[in-house]
Order: C-alpha cells, then structure tokens, then sequence
C-alpha cells in the first residue's frame, strides 16, 4: 500500500483568494528561525522550522513540474496505490490548471482526495462533477457557515452561492469532511446549528469545529496576534462543551479540535479504558515532562495510572507542538527532574534547549519525546476508536520507554 501527496505550492493570503479574516497566517512577520529536530546538530533554523512553518513559498507550481514531480515521487514507491492527496500553501480550488491536473491524476486509477480547499475558487458549479468523474472520492472544504453572506464577509469568498453549491453536490456524491474557525458571536449559535443541519441534510460526512486562536498563549507563534481586533475567543472548556452539545444534537460525526470527539472519547480516548492502561508500560523511573496546557492533566493523569510519579510541567501555551524556546524560558527550572522530555515537534533546537533547561547550573539531560500521543478531533474524524487507541499504545508507550530508559 502506498499513498502520494501531490504538492502545487502556493502561497496563503495569495493563492487563495485573500485572506480569510480568521487565517492564522494574516499579518505574520518575518520571525527568527525557531529551531526543530530537523536542524542539523551545530545551526539553529532550516526549512522546515523557517519557511516551512510560514508556508513562506513562491506560488503555484506549473503543471509541468507537479507532473514531473508526481512521476519521480511514484519511481520510488513499492506496492499498490492506494490514496493521491491533492495539497498545498495555496488552495487547489484556485489552482489554475485544477482540472488538467485531476484528469492526469485519474489516469493512476486511485481515490483522489483534496486535503484542503475553502472552495473560493469555485465559480462554476459544474466543477464537482467533473471531480468525481475524475476519481475525487474525499474532501475536506472549509465552510465557516453556510450563510452565503457571512462567507463572504469574514472568508471573502466573492461567489459564495456557487462555494456552497459545489460543496452540496459534493456532499452527496463523495466523503466530505467540512470544517469551521468558531467565531464566537459570528457564527456560533443559531448560525451553527443551521450550518450543521444544511450539512447533516446535504449527507456530508461530518464537521469539525476548530476553536479561533487570537494570541500567543492560543499558539499564534509567527508574530501575528490578535488575528482579530477585540475578537472574544472560547475558553478551553467551553469550546468542548460547544462540540458535545453539536455533537449530541446532530446525527452525522461532529469533532472539535483541541478538545474533543465525543464518539471516540478523544484526546486520551484511553483513560476510558482501565484494561488498556494496564497493558501498557509501568513507569519505574522520574523525569519532567514538557508540554502544552491542554494536554498536561491528561498526561499527567496517564502517567499517575500507571504507577509513575513524573512532573507534567505545562508551560503558557494552549498546544504542545508549537513550543517555542520562549515557552522554556519561562518555566521555574525548580520543577524540573534531572530528565527532562520535550515534544518531538516542539519548535526548539536541541542546542537551545540544554541550554535554557539548564541556566541554574545543573545540567539536565534533554530528549525529545514522540511526535503526538493522542488524536485531537481534525485527526480522529477519519478514524476508528480503535484505530485512535492503537495510536495511543503505541506513542505513550513510546514515552514511558523513554523515560525508564533516561530517567533517574
């Protein structure tokens, strides 16, 4: 089995029609390297921790050179195909040559999915025919509410009837997974409910809720807070308590991300399930575990269950992935273990930070933890409760392991 992802670049705010008012991406500045695993040993910054984060690229790519690239991507694949994701800084519903490009795609004989798109380059409807006639079998469309007028005001979608037109024909005909930035008083409430039972009506797959970030602590990492001016944002507990009550008004699947599914009972769906958290590790030995707010208490509960008595030390930051070396330099080193377990995507060179971690003079032992331990809603949609388990066996597991093995 072998999967391709076909990458057209592009450039957000760009290639995409504008700016959507809530994009994470508006108003980013030019930021210091932040530093990664991907770094080489002895330099802080490289593309990933540079421009990759910022999507900082030149625009669409030429069909010419997508095809190229597509050919030289399947030489050194083994196996059967399986899966071709159409991706890219930039949206594939404004990709101008869209159409060549899925017509040489259908010629590989496997399900087409479109990663990502907000449909605002959509301006004739019989698009999503053509789609589907040619192979497109999944798809994940941005609708932000199904009103046509708040889609055009806060996406600047300028043909925002024929957006929701294919996104209906869509959702009739393929797995449509559709997604909407939550802004409180925007499109919460009444407006929520009546984007849920258009798409529930309309037989899309489901829809995840995606909680607005408007400041650092939110993890906007790129100089860029607030998105929004005075823009409230739900709290943590909130948000989860907007995706149960979704959820449990609607048939069709609704997740949130951070928090949470509430069919799956993810993230750390596996605190549910007593026989599993037996079958995992015993910890045997203490270190410091770094990580998100969000995460924290159910790390920290994780742990505790299974019979260690590690510090869980959460730093400001909402989300684990996207610590910086400022989050470190903000913690009481007081409350770190001699070991001390970073996020494997944490946005930090190895070099910085030893170094921070270790300012008071003792040195500790720094190491990178696996890359997620759990599944938040925008991961679990597509999956299975087991499927969302299996992935916790094996990356906690994974983190109990290095904690024996570093720990003191």
């Amino acid at each position: 089995m072998a999967q391709l992802t076909v990458d057209i670049g592009g450039r957000p705010g760009i290639d995409c029609r504008g700016f959507c008012e809530y994009c994470y991406f508006k108003k980013v500045k030019s930021v210091r390297s932040f530093g990664c695993r991907h770094c080489p040993p002895f330099r802080v910054g490289c593309d990933y921790c540079t421009k990759g984060v910022r999507e900082d690229y030149e625009g669409f790519r030429g069909l010419r050179t997508v095809a190229d690239d597509t050919m030289a991507q399947l030489q050194l694949m083994s196996g059967d195909l399986t899966r071709v994701t159409i991706s890219g800084g930039g949206d594939p519903s404004c990709y101008p040559e869209l159409r060549d490009l899925v017509e040489l795609l259908s010629s590989l004989e496997a399900p087409l999915h479109i990663g990502y798109t907000s449909g605002k380059g959509f301006e004739d409807p019989s698009i999503a025919e053509f789609l589907v006639d040619h192979g497109l079998s999944e798809c994940s469309f941005t609708v932000f509410a199904t009103d046509p007028h708040l889609r055009k005001r806060y996406m600047h979608d300028p043909t925002p009837e024929a957006s929701l037109e294919v996104l209906s024909w869509l959702c009739g005909e393929i797995d449509v997974y559709a997604a909407a930035v939550i802004l409180p008083g925007v499109n919460d409430g009444d407006v929520l409910r009546e984007t849920c039972a258009w798409l529930e009506e309309r037989g899309a797959k489901g829809l995840i809720l995606m909680r607005f970030a408007n400041s650092t602590e939110q993890s906007l990492i790129l100089g860029n807070s607030p998105i929004i001016k005075d823009q409230r944002v739900h709290t943590v507990e909130e948000f989860r308590e907007l995706v149960a009550s979704m959820a449990k008004e609607y048939k069709f699947k609704i997740t949130g991300t951070p928090l949470w599914d509430t069919e799956i009972g993810s993230p750390f769906a596996i605190l549910q399930e007593g026989e599993l958290l037996d079958r995992l590790p015993r910890v045997t030995k203490r270190a410091a575990v770094i990580t998100g707010s969000i995460a924290a208490p159910y790390i920290s509960e994780v742990l505790e269950r299974c019979g260690g008595s590690c510090r869980v030390v959460p730093v400001r930051k909402e989300i684990a992935c996207l610590i910086t070396r400022e989050d470190l330099e903000e913690l009481d080193l007081d409350d770190l273990e001699e070991t001390v377990i970073i996020p494997g995507r944490a946005f930090v060179h190895q070099s910085e930070a030893e170094r921070v971690l270790s300012a008071d003079g003792r040195q500790r032992t720094i190491v990178r933890g696996p890359d997620t331990l759990t599944a938040d809603g925008e991961t679990s949609m597509g999956m299975t409760r087991n499927g969302v388990l299996q992935l916790e066996i094996e990356q906690i597991s994974s983190l109990i392991r290095l904690i024996n093995r570093y720990g003191c």
